[in-house]
C-alpha cells in the first residue's frame, strides 16, 4: 500500500527564481513528500526561465518534483520532463492538441502524464462528469488526474469511488481540511501552499493518528530493544547520504531518538551538557534524516543525513578532517571517482590551465567535443568485438572522460544523470 502524499505547490508565474528555490528548499526541510511547481505562461522567455529554475530545484532537493506546464507540441513535454521532473501536469483547458500528449505518453510512459481538471461547481470542466472520463484519459495517454476547486459532496465521493486512476487534489485548505481530502476515494495526495513555513511533519503525525497512511519516520525496532552503553546511551555514526563521508559521532537517549523520528531532524543527547541537543538549533546546520540503520549487535546506529552547512563545530564539513596516518591507495568508489573527475573538469572550465587538454576541448567548442565523443564511442564498439577486456575498459574510460567534458560544457552533472535514472525505475 502506497502512502498518501502531502505535496507543496508553488505558483511560479511572475515569481523570482531565487524565491521559488528558497521555498522549495524550506518545504523539503519541513517534511513535504513532493513539490508541484507550475507555470502556464505563454511567454517563451518566462517558460524557459521556469524550466531552468526547475532544473536547479531538482538538483538542490531530494524531493519528487511534479511540473505543471502548457504543451502545444511534443517538444514542450520533452523539455518539461528533461528537467528531471517525475511527472507532467497538463491543464485540460489548455490542451489544444491531444496528439502531443499521446506522443509524450508513448515516449515517457502514461504514469508520467497527469491531466488537470477543474472540479468546482462554478467553473467545472464538463469532462469530469463524463462517464467515459477514464476511457478518454486512456486514449490521450494520461495516467493520473489532478483536481482543483474540489467541493466535498456526496456526488463527488460517489464519482471518486468509481475512479481507478490515481487522483491528486490541489487545495489551499481554506474551505476544506487535509484529513477530509485525504480520505476521499482514489486520492493519492494533496497539493497545497497552506503549509508554507510550517512543520509538515507535525501534520503527518496528526493524519497518522487519524488512521491515514502517510510517510512518517517509524523505527522497525523499538528503542527499548536496543542495547545501550554504560551511560544508558546509544552511539550514532553520521554519514553524508550522497557520498557516505563520515561526518560525526554522537549519542542518543530514548527522548532524542523519538524526537528525531518525529521531526526528521537529528537530535542527540549531549554528555557534556547533560541535555538534549537538536543539531543545528543555534548554527542553522541541521541534519535532515534520510535513513537510520542499526548494526548486528543492536548497539550502534548509522544515520545517513542531508547536512546543511558544516557538521563540525570548527567549521569543517566533517569532524574527521585531521589525518593521523594513511596508507597510499587508489580511490575505487565509482560515485566518488566520477564525481571527483567531473569536478576537476568543471574547474578547468572556470579556471583554465595552460597546456590542459581539457581546456583545449573547451576552447574548440561543442562541435569538437561532440566529434571526440563520437570517435571514442566508435572505439568502444571496435574494442568490444575483440576478446581483450583490458582494451575495452581503456576505451570506456576514454569515452567517459570526453562525456564528462560534454556534460560540463552543457551544464549537466552526475546528479542530473543519476536523478534521471531513478525517475525511469518502475
Amino acid at each position: 500500500m502506497s502512502y498518501k502524499k502531502i505535496i507543496a505547490y508553488i505558483n511560479a508565474e511572475n515569481e523570482m527564481s531565487s524565491s521559488i528555490m528558497n521555498k522549495a528548499s524550506d518545504y523539503e526541510k519541513n517534511g513535504a513528500d513532493a513539490l508541484f511547481l507550475y507555470n502556464y505562461s505563454k511567454d517563451e522567455n518566462e517558460r524557459e526561465e521556469f524550466l531552468h529554475t526547475v532544473k536547479h530545484i531538482i538538483r538542490q532537493t531530494k524531493l519528487q518534483v511534479i511540473i505543471g506546464f502548457r504543451i502545444k507540441r511534443f517538444e514542450d513535454a520533452k523539455k518539461a520532463l528533461y528537467t528531471g521532473a517525475s511527472q507532467l501536469v497538463v491543464p485540460y483547458r489548455e490542451l489544444q492538441e491531444t496528439e502531443a500528449l499521446k506522443e509524450a505518453s508513448e515516449r515517457f510512459g502514461r504514469d508520467k502524464m497527469i491531466l488537470e481538471l477543474d472540479a468546482g461547481a462554478d467553473n467545472r470542466d464538463t469532462l469530469f462528469d463524463r462517464e467515459d472520463l477514464e476511457d478518454f484519459c486512456s486514449q490521450i495517454g494520461v495516467g493520473s488526474l489532478f483536481l482543483k476547486h474540489v467541493e466535498i459532496t456526496p456526488a463527488l465521493k460517489e464519482k471518486m469511488s468509481k475512479l481507478t486512476l490515481p487522483v491528486l487534489v490541489r487545495d489551499s485548505l481554506i474551505r476544506n481540511d487535509m484529513e477530509s481530502l485525504m480520505e476521499l476515494p482514489s486520492v493519492a495526495g494533496v497539493a497545497t501552499n497552506y503549509y508554507e513555513n510550517k512543520d509538515i511533519m507535525k501534520v503527518k503525525h496528526m493524519l497518522k493518528e487519524a488512521g491515514i497512511f502517510v510517510n512518517t519516520f517509524q523505527s522497525l525496532v523499538p528503542f527499548d530493544e536496543l542495547k545501550l552503553n554504560s551511560d544508558g546511551l546509544l552511539p550514532v555514526i553520521v554519514q553524508d547520504y550522497r557520498t557516505n563521508e563520515v561526518l560525526m559521532m554522537a549519542y542518543m537517549d530514548k527522548t532524542a531518538f523519538e524526537l528525531t523520528l518525529q521531526s526528521g531532524r537529528m537530535t542527540y543527547y549531549s554528555r557534556s551538557r547533560k541535555q538534549l541537543w537538536l543539531k543545528g538549533e543555534t548554527s542553522g546546520h541541521f541534519q535532515y534524516v534520510q535513513s537510520l540503520k542499526i548494526d548486528c549487535d543492536n548497539d550502534t546506529l548509522l544515520a545517513k543525513v542531508k547536512q546543511v552547512g558544516a557538521a563540525c563545530h570548527t567549521g569543517n564539513y566533517s569532524c574527521f578532517y585531521r589525518n593521523l596516518l594513511s596508507k597510499e591507495h587508489a580511490e575505487s568508489n565509482p560515485y566518488t571517482v566520477l564525481t571527483e573527475d567531473y569536478n576537476i573538469i568543471a574547474e578547468r572550465k572556470i579556471h583554465p590551465k595552460e597546456g590542459s587538454y581539457t581546456n583545449y576541448l573547451f576552447d574548440k567548442g561543442i562541435d569538437k567535443i561532440l566529434k571526440k565523443c563520437g570517435e571514442e564511442a566508435a572505439e568502444i564498439i571496435i574494442a568490444a568485438k575483440n576478446p581483450n577486456a583490458d582494451e575495452l575498459k581503456y576505451e570506456i574510460a576514454d569515452y567517459l572522460y570526453h562525456l564528462m567534458v560534454l556534460m560540463a560544457e552543457c551544464d549537466i552533472d552526475w546528479n542530473d544523470i543519476t536523478g534521471e535514472l531513478v525517475n525511469r525505475r518502475k
